[in-house]
């Protein structure tokens, strides 16, 4: 029997060390931790309680469609759709606001079902007629995209009003309501996918659809399921900016996609699906925001930005491709 009073000090800290570098987001986490760093020592501005709500606030739109887009890629799927739906969901939120007198209070929920009609549409085309993913989603990106164009014919909404601005510029002890909303949904997830059936069955799916089928699982209901969710998620952070412009912007959702994608995949979730965590994507969502934050605080161009967001998806991708292997 082995005696703990003989374990040295060095193999106390070696033990939580390794459990650190097992961790599937350890890699992201190093990341951001030095980013922080570079970035406190290159720019004085950087952590400043201002400067540091702007990052958690834009953290928070991107980072609720990167939780969707994470369930997405667990059942080895990809929503191009999201960015759109976020608008278009944006756009029909307020509306209800300023042409249906329905209370800023109700709006949210409403508009977040009308998110999860979006992405059950997407869901069962993929899940009951078997399309492709990612042709399907390219399609009903095209058509929510469309869509917001046709019903705001290019201009804006607005104003929304003050009792509503409270939900995207308003703040409970400091914190932006929009980082309060997404660290719940956060933990709610979290919790769904390590402690219910629900979750297991995404993991399930997305590590192999056959024989998820062969022991019971109902593969095309979690893939319906998951679906609707992203698009749930998405609506949820469109809404959630327009209330923080206090405008319904046609744009809104332009360019989020690859962000939401880029956090999870840089967080440890798999492009094959079976393999991620969300607490992976938060903090990816974090190092994409930190890194947007980073480059206007230096000063760069902002034509640059896309460039270095394209090449850290491209990292992340390979990284991606090592770890599977």
């Amino acid at each position: 029997m082995t005696d703990t009073t003989t374990i040295s000090p060095m193999a106390r800290l070696a033990a939580p060390l390794l459990r650190f570098r097992q961790w599937q987001a350890s890699g992201v986490f190093l990341a951001l931790v030095l980013l922080v760093l570079a970035l406190s020592l290159a720019t004085p501005n950087f952590l400043t309680p201002y400067n540091l709500s702007v990052v958690a606030r834009q953290a928070s739109f991107v980072g609720l469609v990167a939780l969707g887009q994470t369930l997405v890629l667990l059942i080895g799927g990809i929503d191009l759709s999201v960015g759109a739906a976020a608008g278009l969901s944006a756009i029909i939120g307020s509306l209800m606001l300023t042409s249906g007198g329905i209370h800023p209070y109700a709006v949210l929920p409403l508009t977040a079902a009308f998110g999860l009609g979006l992405g059950l549409i997407n869901g069962f085309f993929v899940a009951t007629l078997r399309l492709n993913p990612f042709i399907v989603t390219l399609a009903s990106w095209e058509i929510f995209a469309g869509l917001t164009l046709v019903v705001t014919e290019g201009y804006p909404i607005r104003p929304l009003g003050e009792q509503f601005r409270v939900f995207g510029q308003g703040s409970v002890y400091g914190v932006p309501v929009p980082v309060l909303i997404f660290i719940a949904a956060g933990a709610l997830l979290a919790y769904v996918l390590r402690m219910t059936r629900f979750g297991r069955d995404i993991y399930a799916v997305g590590g192999n659809r056959e024989a998820a089928t062969l022991v019971g699982i109902r593969a095309a209901r979690v893939e319906f399921m998951v679906f609707g969710l992203a698009g749930l998620f998405a609506a949820l952070a469109g809404i959630l900016y327009a209330s923080r412009m206090d405008s319904g912007q046609p744009s809104v959702g332009e360019g989020w996609l690859m962000g939401a994608i880029t956090a999870a995949i840089i967080g440890g979730t798999s492009l094959r699906g079976g393999q991620g965590t969300i607490a992976g994507t938060i903090l990816g969502a974090l190092l994409m925001a930190v890194l947007g934050n980073g480059i206007v605080l230096l000063n760069v161009s902002g034509f640059w930005e896309r460039v270095i967001i394209g090449i850290v998806v491209l990292v992340a991708i390979l990284v991606d491709l090592f770890r599977r292997k």
